[in-house]
This record gives C-alpha cells, sequence and structure tokens, in this order.
C-alpha cells in the first residue's frame, strides 16, 4: 500500500499512517474496512466486481457475502453516495478525491500560530483559495514567468512556499530568494547582487562552482551572471529550475531594478529565439506588491507583463467560516461571522489575529469587536503601525482623508502605494475605499 493521502470532503484517508478522519477526528476502521476503502479510492471512477475486489483488498479469498457485508459496514462510516452499486458490474467510489502529498499534509497536531509570517508549508490553518491551484498547475507546466501579486499580509509568501514545495517534491530544483532581508549591503550596486544572487544559488543546489569563479571585469554584471546561470547551473543541473523571488518590490527603489528585470524578461523570450537552450527548464516565481509599471519605464524589459500573472485576494466569507472552523469555531454561528465580516472583510491577518484570540487567549467576540478601534484593543499594535507609516507621508495622509470624505482625491501614484500596503482597495482612485472597516474607523479618529 503506498504512503498516499486522499481527501474526500469531510474525511482524509492517510495510507501512510492508516487513519480515515472526519472534519480532523479519527473515525475507527477494521484492517478490512480500511484496506478495502483503500482499494475502492485508487481506483475511483470505476466499477470493480466482487472478484476484483477480492483479489486486490485481500489476501485471502473472503466469500461474496462477505464483500456485501462490508460494503455496508463502510457505507455506514462514511454516509450514502460515496459508494454506488453498478448493477451487474460491482461498486465505484463515486466522490471526488483529491490526493494530498504527504509532505503538504495538514498537521492534525499542531498548534494554532499567532497571526503574522508565512504558516508552514503542511499548516491545517493554511486556507487554499482559487489562485492556489493556478500557481500550481503554472508549476508543473513549466512556465517561465509565474507573478504573485497581492496587498501586504494576503499570504503570498505563504503560498510561494508551497508552490515550491510541490515542486521539490515533483523533481525539480528549487531555490529561494527572500528580499525582506534587512541587510542593505548587496543592494549596493547590481554587481554585488547578482554576485549574492548567484552564491546563494550554488549554495542552496550544493554546486561546487560560484559565480566568482568565471566573473570578468570585461563584462557587464548582467551578462556575468547570465553565464554564470546558463552554463554552471541550468547545464549542470538537467533538471527544472523554480526559483523563487519574495517581495522583489525591494528592488524598485534602486536605479539598476531595470537592468535586473531585463533580464528577467530576456531569459523568458530566449525559451522562443532559442529553443534547444536551457532556459526553457527555468521557471522564475515572483511575490510583489507594488504596482510595477510605475516604475519600470521600458515595458518592452518588463517581466511584468509576459508570463502567468495571479492576483492574491483577500478571503470571501466562505473561506473566512472555513478558518473559523479549523480553529475549532470560536465564533458561533452565521451572525457573529457575518459581524466579524463586516468588520475586517477578507483580511487574512487580522482573520487569524481574531481566531488566535478566541481560541487561544479565550477572548470573547463581543470584547474585541467592542475594543477594536482603540489602541489597547487586540488590534492595536497593528493599528498604530499603520497609523506611523501614514503619518510619516503628510500626501498619503491627505489622501486617507478624501476617502475618509467620500471624495477620493488623489494621485495615481499614491493610490497605488496605498493598495499595496493594504490600506485602500478598488480598481481605480475614482473606485478607491478601505480594505476594511476597521481601517477606516481607526483613522478617521486620529486623521
Amino acid at each position: 500500500m503506498k504512503n498516499q493521502i486522499y481527501e474526500f470532503a469531510p474525511f482524509r484517508l492517510d495510507l501512510g499512517e492508516r487513519r480515515l478522519l472526519r472534519a480532523g477526528k479519527e473515525i475507527g476502521l477494521q484492517p478490512r474496512l480500511f484496506k478495502l476503502l483503500a482499494v475502492l479510492i485508487e481506483h475511483r471512477g470505476r466499477a470493480l466486481g466482487n472478484d476484483e475486489l477480492m483479489a486486490l483488498a485481500y489476501e485471502r479469498v473472503v466469500g461474496d457475502n462477505n464483500i456485501v457485508v462490508n460494503i455496508s459496514q463502510l457505507r455506514k462510516k462514511l454516509g450514502d453516495g460515496v459508494i454506488e452499486t453498478i448493477e451487474g458490474r460491482g461498486y465505484r467510489f463515486a466522490v471526488e478525491v483529491k490526493v494530498i502529498d504527504p509532505a503538504l499534509a495538514p498537521d492534525e497536531a499542531e498548534e494554532p500560530p499567532p497571526a503574522g509570517g508565512a504558516l508552514p508549508v503542511n499548516s491545517r490553518y493554511y486556507v487554499e483559495r482559487e489562485t492556489d491551484e493556478e500557481f500550481y498547475r503554472a508549476l508543473r507546466r513549466g512556465d517561465s514567468l509565474v507573478l504573485i501579486k497581492g496587498a501586504r499580509q494576503v499570504g503570498k509568501t505563504s503560498l510561494l512556499a508551497r508552490g515550491l514545495q510541490r515542486a521539490r517534491q515533483s523533481g525539480a530544483a528549487v531555490v529561494l530568494t527572500d528580499l525582506q532581508n534587512p541587510s542593505k549591503a548587496p543592494f549596493a550596486s547590481s554587481e554585488k547582487l547578482l554576485l549574492e544572487w548567484g552564491e546563494m544559488i550554488a549554495e542552496q543546489l550544493g554546486l561546487k562552482t560560484g559565480p566568482h569563479d568565471g566573473w570578468s571585469g570585461l563584462r557587464s554584471a548582467g551578462i556575468n551572471f547570465q553565464r554564470y546561470l546558463r552554463h554552471e547551473v541550468l547545464e549542470k543541473i538537467s533538471k527544472p529550475l523554480v526559483w523563487g523571488l519574495d517581495e522583489i518590490d525591494r528592488l524598485f527603489e534602486y536605479d539598476y531594478a531595470g537592468e535586473i528585470f531585463g533580464l528577467f524578461r530576456s531569459w523568458h523570450n530566449a525559451r522562443a529565439l532559442e529553443p534547444a537552450g536551457p532556459w526553457k527548464r527555468l521557471t522564475l516565481a515572483i511575490g510583489y506588491a507594488t504596482e510595477a509599471h510605475l516604475f519600470i519605464t521600458d515595458l518592452n524589459q518588463s517581466p511584468f507583463n509576459v508570463g502567468l500573472r495571479l492576483a492574491l485576494a483577500d478571503f470571501t466569507p466562505e473561506q473566512i467560516a472555513d478558518l473559523n472552523g479549523r480553529y475549532g469555531a470560536p465564533l458561533m454561528g452565521d451572525e457573529e461571522l457575518a459581524r466579524m465580516f463586516a468588520l475586517l472583510g477578507g483580511q487574512p491577518y487580522l482573520a487569524q489575529r481574531v481566531f488566535y484570540e478566541m481560541s487561544e487567549r479565550h477572548g470573547a467576540w463581543e470584547a474585541i469587536e467592542a475594543a477594536a478601534d482603540l489602541d489597547e484593543g487586540v488590534f492595536g499594535d497593528h493599528l498604530r503601525r499603520l497609523l506611523a507609516s501614514l503619518s510619516s507621508n503628510p500626501q498619503l495622509c491627505a489622501a486617507v482623508r478624501s476617502v475618509l470624505e467620500g471624495r477620493p482625491q488623489m494621485a495615481v501614484l499614491d493610490f497605488y502605494h496605498l493598495r499595496s500596503a493594504g490600506v485602500l482597495a478598488g480598481d481605480s482612485v475614482e473606485d478607491a475605499r478601505f480594505r476594511c472597516q476597521l481601517y477606516a474607523r481607526y483613522l478617521a479618529k486620529h486623521l
């Protein structure tokens, strides 16, 4: 029996652990029933006759009546409609099944994490969105550029981590560059940065040759790095390489950003211009929040207008309800869920903060709601940081005041800055609105 995990709502069958769970709670199954269920799932979608079921599920011969009895007992555990009887042909597992990578299977013993930061790849508190599957498909296809855009604290890093883990499990080589590193030394010039990246790639892939070995002062930094990536990385590892770059926005403040992004675009173009070359095995997965077109003047050198662009949105009410269930349903009933969504929208960080406070610190929703926009409330530290970041920029403060007054007036650049920072939502200045009601209430009191 393979070490595999199958999900079919609301059940999860873990072959390695030999466990059947329903909404996280273990359902006891006798060994013969467990093996029979595993066989039905592994051959889902087609009818299995009694003889075939006996051959696949049991080491010794059992009678037809035993198969009938075992199927009946399974149906009592799973409910109606899961195992169908096909007249004259046998039995068929009839519901949709999702195959889960064991490395990504939810950790049922995981303690609720405090809000903030990326979630582990196997966190049971990670809620998938439609964008997730699009991202995974792009990595499986080996797309050249996959762009994940979303406001701050929307979950880009957690999604990127899960995608990279899936790529590893599929046999790809994977490297990750996190531009949130506070050190400014590598950003002093494009040469320093590309050398740093090259060393990072060599270390993560276990390569013996680093970029310094063939770096020449007669060539530009970009050409040096491109030669290294081609000859010492792609041509040496001979398998797909997925390179994740998180928080790429940090490059926008540097004059040489166009040089770096031009390299990304050239590797994308090389797939068509050099079909026999190694570039078809390189995928760049890039996470960012800021509107790239505001900072890249030559759109022909931009990687942000080619490839697959994915927008990671806040949670829907249904996803908030799902997350509530994973925390043990601290919010009671549809009314409290609706009140929470009205206050916080689908902001993932704020939602996780509520559920953590309620499930681990036993806070009551009424108390959290009443003190939501107070500095001493659950969200006080988050709101103070938000206010501090705005107060240092009078122009952004004026833009926020215009939205508070119901007459949004601001420069387009200011609107995009506020949207990427997660303060505002909307598609244009005219459509500008606060990301959630909590922000509007707090900023109205202080601005």
